[in-house]
């Protein structure tokens, strides 16, 4: 296999994996919100702030393997 060949597997298992573990990480976050809130409903300022900083910080890892999947795109190309 060539360089380029190479670089567009890597692209495209970068992208996978990464969506795949931030997906799993957001449904898990998600998932244990809900028991907070459901546990202590007074509690849902806190834990609705939290949350939702704990996403975007999941997400953000997903933004990062998006950037490397251009990378090795662009360096098939």
């Amino acid at each position: 296999m060539n360089t380029a060949v190479m670089a567009l597997l890597s692209a495209a298992i970068a992208i996978g994996l990464g969506t795949l573990g931030t997906g799993i990480g957001q449904g898990n976050a998600v998932a244990k919100a809900m028991e907070a809130i459901g546990r202590n409903p007074e509690a849902v300022g806190p834990v609705r702030l939290t949350l939702i900083i704990g996403l975007a910080f999941i997400e953000s890892l997903c933004i990062y393997s998006l950037v490397v999947a251009f990378l090795l795109y662009g360096k098939a190309g």
